[in-house]
């Protein structure tokens, strides 16, 4: 039987979210407005670092990159967390990811199936949202994917 609670699920996958990457420009990484919590872009940091860099289509194939995106999406959660928990979301409303693109690359929304499939994993229905999956030239840090998360709390 599914956990009732995010963070309880979490356990279940056995995700342990990570500290919140520091901003590496003039912006903060999360922000509540009313009953929302919005993300700045989240890249797939493990431990401080990009595990792989470039383009996708050419440097990394969009199963690689969809195993980034899905790092995004922890990163993504763990900013939420920090500011209300994950226990307060009544859902997640929208994700919208940055593919970095070789050119001829059309692969977008399948990478970004990494980020929306953890959500679902994490929330449950609750999980299901809108999304935008985008190709764009370049990332910060030459990162191949970046991700912003939008939730509804309580």
């Amino acid at each position: 039987m599914t956990a009732s609670t995010p963070t309880a699920r979490l356990a279940e996958l056995g995700i342990t979210l990570p500290e919140v990457a520091a901003p590496v420009a003039a912006y903060i990484p999360v922000t509540q407005v009313g009953n929302q919590v919005w993300t700045s872009g989240q890249l797939p940091f493990v431990s401080g670092e990009l595990p792989a860099v470039g383009k996708v289509g050419a440097d990394l194939d969009t199963d690689a990159a969809k195993d980034l995106a899905r790092t995004a999406g922890i990163n993504a959660l763990a900013a939420v967390d920090s500011l209300v928990g994950l226990d307060a979301v009544r859902r997640v409303l929208k994700i919208t990811g940055f593919v970095a693109s070789a050119p001829g690359f059309d692969g977008q929304p399948a990478v970004i199936n990494g980020a929306s499939e953890l959500m679902v994993e994490v929330f449950g229905e609750a999980g299901e949202h809108v999304r935008s999956a985008v190709g764009v030239a370049e990332l910060p840090l030459n990162s191949p994917v970046e991700l912003e998360l939008i939730v509804e709390l309580r």
